[in-house]
C-alpha cells in the first residue's frame, strides 16, 4: 500500500473482505478484471480522497482468433465511454469529477476520482463502482465473437448464474 493512504481508509480497506493489499494499494477481489484503489488526504473533515483505477481489456484484445474490424472497434469504445458517464450515479459519494476513459493499446483504463466524508462509505462506492464498470463492460459485449480472458470469464460466470437461477425455478431438479 502506498505510504500516503490516510489512516481511516487503510483501516477500512483492511477491513474489507472484498479488498487485498497491493504494492499499489488495493484490488478488488470480485471483479474479473485488474484494479486499483489508493486515497490521499482530502481537505477539510473529509477521510480521503479516492482514485480507483480499472483495466480492462480492448474488444479486439478480448476476442480470441480474429482482429475486430477498426470501425467496430471504435464504435465499441465510444458506446463504452458514453455507458460510463453515469457511472457516479451509483455511489453514495458526490464528485465534480467525470470519469476519465483512456485507450492505449489493447487496454482500456477507467479512472474514478471522488472525495469520501467516511472512509467505509468511500471504500464501498469504490466496490460499487468498479463493479458497476465491469456491468457495463460486460453489456458491451458484442454477441457473434469468440471471447477469451475476462470477457470469457464474465460471459462464463453470467452462463453459471443463469444456469443456477433456472434450476433454482425447478427446484433444483434438472429436466
Amino acid at each position: 500500500m502506498t505510504d500516503d493512504c490516510p489512516a481511516p481508509v487503510e483501516r477500512a480497506l483492511e477491513a474489507h473482505d472484498a479488498f487485498e493489499p497491493t504494492d499499489e494499494g488495493y484490488d478488488l477481489t470480485t471483479t474479473v478484471f485488474e484494479t486499483t484503489v489508493t486515497a490521499t488526504e482530502a481537505e477539510g473533515e473529509r477521510d480521503g480522497e479516492f482514485h480507483v483505477t480499472i483495466s480492462l481489456p480492448t474488444l479486439d484484445a478480448a476476442v480470441a482468433g480474429e482482429t475486430v474490424a477498426d470501425v467496430v472497434e471504435d464504435g465499441w469504445f465510444e458506446t463504452l465511454e458514453r455507458r460510463l458517464e453515469d457511472t457516479f450515479t451509483v455511489a453514495t459519494t458526490s464528485t465534480n469529477e467525470e470519469p476519465r476513459v483512456e485507450r492505449e493499446g489493447d487496454e482500456v483504463r477507467v479512472l474514478l476520482g471522488y472525495v469520501a466524508w467516511n472512509a467505509r462509505e468511500g471504500v464501498e462506492d469504490a466496490k460499487t463502482l468498479i463493479e458497476y464498470v465491469e456491468g457495463t463492460y460486460a453489456q458491451g459485449i458484442i454477441p457473434g465473437y469468440e471471447y477469451r480472458g475476462e470477457a470469457a470469464t464474465l460471459l462464463e460466470n453470467a452462463q453459471t448464474r443463469g444456469q443456477e437461477a433456472a434450476d433454482g425455478e425447478r427446484g433444483g431438479m434438472p429436466l
